[in-house]
């Protein structure tokens, strides 16, 4: 099973190039974040079974709303949704006039944000495998929303969870976590999320094959993740260097 996941840029100028990509992939499973809108029938026209779910509403004007997508070439046997908590009106001060200012990078008030999963009905039994896109806030805030997607888990299934956590463990960037709500002391605790995820992996029997990696030039850390049931063995990782107009890198998880 070749699995591939990618926050793919919600205002990405290369979506010719970036569908031939997902074509020529070769994936049997590939999760998609902030998925444009517009770019929807063209990824149902491929040949893959398709969920699809709100990723987010950016409160631009007009509205945008942003996808995640989960495309099989495996049977879909049933999907669900995991309703996110609205968190905006958690942050304090500096982060609403952060974000005003930053409005003229894409930066905006956001709402109606939701996980996604779906069980697949593969040769060697069901699968259930999560796309999510955690909040790009403060970090307890990014673990309480994992931790919602993990308990739609069904422990006897399989699973592979997918998807953008906006994990901050770099110095380069550990402002962020004060800029965007949290305590001052986690601007020095950068490792700390990292650290208490990394349990968190262990404790739900997932592994990370791309631990240490960097999907994100200027995070310089591992924002995007592909953790596979203990079940499973990896026969390969990679992070493609290629971005297709993200300024994520896709990632592949190949599976025996």
């Amino acid at each position: 099973m070749i699995v591939y996941s990618w926050n793919m840029l919600f205002r990405n100028k290369r979506l010719d190039e970036a569908l031939a990509f997902i074509r020529g992939s070769g994936a049997d499973v590939f999760c998609l974040q902030e998925v444009p809108e517009r770019f929807l029938p063209q990824l149902k026209e491929l040949p893959y079974h398709v969920a699809e779910a709100t990723d987010v509403e950016r409160l631009f004007t007009p509205v945008e709303r942003l996808h995640l997508v989960i495309l099989s070439r495996y049977p879909i046997e049933k999907r669900g949704t995991i309703s996110f908590p609205e968190y905006w009106p958690l942050l304090p001060l500096r982060t609403r006039l952060f974000v005003h200012l930053m409005r003229p990078l894409h930066w905006s008030k956001i709402r109606n944000r939701s996980g996604l999963w779906a069980d697949l009905r593969t040769p060697a039994g069901t699968v259930r495998v999560f796309c999510l896109h955690t909040a790009l806030t403060r970090p307890d805030l990014r673990v309480r929303e994992f931790e919602l997607a993990m308990a739609e888990r069904d422990p006897a299934v399989p699973a592979l969870v997918c998807g953008d956590f906006n994990t901050i463990e770099s110095p380069s960037v550990s402002l962020l976590n004060w800029l965007l709500g949290g305590p001052l002391h986690s601007v020095a605790r950068y490792g700390q999320e990292r650290t208490h995820l990394e349990k968190r992996f262990m404790a739900h029997e997932l592994h990370n094959p791309l631990r240490g990696q960097t999907t994100h030039a200027f995070a310089g850390s591992q924002l995007d993740h592909i953790l596979v049931s203990h079940t499973f063995s990896i026969a390969h990782s990679a992070v493609i260097s290629e971005r297709y107009g993200s300024d994520h890198h896709p990632i592949r998880v190949d599976i025996e």
